[in-house]
């Protein structure tokens, strides 16, 4: 019986091929939407997780506050060597490291760019290397005992300054000559993948920046507990800087903090999308329905007729509510693989022309099941006030119908 509504459906959809594609196009851009715009958020999440994993869960992040532009821009206050060591001395803290970071006009070939470069202290760039996961793509990476030596991003084994840079090439960074050790695999944006990495004893002289650090990266033992390690530093760091609890001048941040925060971002985003792509289906149910209504007036002496031979309310209102499901299905299944076609390209534009791999987009099986039983509800409830209708339509007057 269930078969004999799907044929006598498919065949009233096949009947009114024109309208119903015209319908089903609404639905398709809806579902493309909404498909493409929830993948892109998974995908945002997934590559923020990754990276959140390399980082490792046994690390604290101190700033100074103040830098809206990030590590290396101007501010009003600033920590130093001094709360570096304030913070080695705290127990359970296993390891520091710190770097900072300035902007440089650099210039290879006649070819000139202003660049950020990062200093970093080779005492304890193997710490500074972890938490980045920095690979070395050729070369090596910064060693103690390096001067005048620099590692660089992935961008510059392109044409970023003019022409590839290759292990061993000279680049003057403010004038001053560095000769390129090591080249690294790509992070996956253009702002990391154009850094210059230099040691903290070039750096410091060739910016005049003496004493300013802008990130001190503390890695705790094993066993520890980060939540307490990130209060001491805060007390230490309070007592050594004369400052009080509740005028504090640096900030301490967790990976769960972090993850929390991108989390919050990412939450925000997604609302925002999934708002733009509900006007979207919005749009497309409001066709289902236009076109339901149209079709119970076209029938209306075919409906007439069902009901003459025997055909019972339930009847009409399961054939009718199966057209406008259908409409619905069709119309996901198109707007996935149309969905999934949008996402890849962008995701290849991405990494072919941006040069990045953050933006990824994630095709999870519950997203498209989802999309799918999402699809054909939404056709089933646009189309039931217009089934309802012909299922309550009397014979008599359904026959009497011009």
């Amino acid at each position: 019986m269930i078969s004999d509504y799907f044929k006598l459906a498919l065949k009233n959809l096949r009947k009114r091929r024109l309208r119903s594609w015209l319908t089903i196009i609404g639905i398709i851009i809806s579902i493309a939407t909404i498909f493409v715009l929830i993948s892109l958020s998974l995908g945002l999440e997934k590559a923020v997780q990754e990276q959140f994993r390399l980082l490792g869960t046994d690390k604290i992040f101190i700033q100074p506050k103040g830098q809206a532009g990030g590590p290396g821009t101007a501010s009003s206050v600033s920590l130093t060597k001094k709360d570096v060591d304030v913070i080695e001395k705290i127990q359970g803290i296993k390891k520091v490291t710190f770097w900072t970071a300035g902007n440089a006009k650099i210039e290879h070939n006649k070819k000139i760019k202003f660049v950020p470069i990062i200093g970093i202290d080779l005492d304890t760039s193997d710490l500074f290397t972890e938490t980045g996961a920095y690979e070395a793509q050729e070369g090596r990476l910064l060693k103690k005992g390096d001067f005048k030596n620099i590692m660089i991003g992935s961008r510059y084994k392109n044409d970023f300054l003019g022409r590839p840079i290759k292990i061993g090439d000279t680049i003057f960074i403010n004038a001053a000559p560095f000769k390129v050790k090591g080249i690294l695999k790509p992070i996956g944006n253009p702002t990391d993948d154009s850094l210059i990495y230099m040691p903290l004893e070039d750096f410091r002289p060739l910016f005049d920046i003496p004493e300013r650090v802008d990130t001190i990266i503390a890695q705790i033992e094993s066993g520890k507990d980060i939540n307490e390690i990130s209060s001491s530093i805060e007390k230490k760091l309070i007592n050594s800087r004369s400052l009080d609890k509740d005028n504090t001048d640096f900030i301490i941040l967790t990976p769960e903090e972090l993850l929390e925060s991108f989390g919050s971002v990412l939450i925000i985003i997604t609302a925002f999308l999934a708002g733009i792509a509900g006007i979207s289906l919005l749009v497309g149910a409001t066709g289902i329905a236009n076109t339901m209504y149209t079709s119970v007036l076209e029938r209306t002496k075919e409906i007439g007729v069902m009901k003459a031979i025997g055909a019972k309310n339930s009847n009409i209102l399961i054939i009718f509510l199966i057209e406008s499901g259908l409409i619905g299905l069709l119309g996901s299944v198109v707007g996935i693989l149309l969905g999934m076609l949008i996402g890849k390209s962008i995701e290849y534009y991405a990494v072919e022309y941006l040069d990045t791999t953050l933006l990824q987009f994630s095709f999870p099986s519950y997203l498209i099941i989802g999309c799918l039983l999402f699809g054909f509800l939404i056709g089933t409830i646009s189309g039931s006030l217009p089934s309802y209708r012909a299922s309550k339509l009397k014979p008599v007057d359904a026959l009497r119908y011009e």
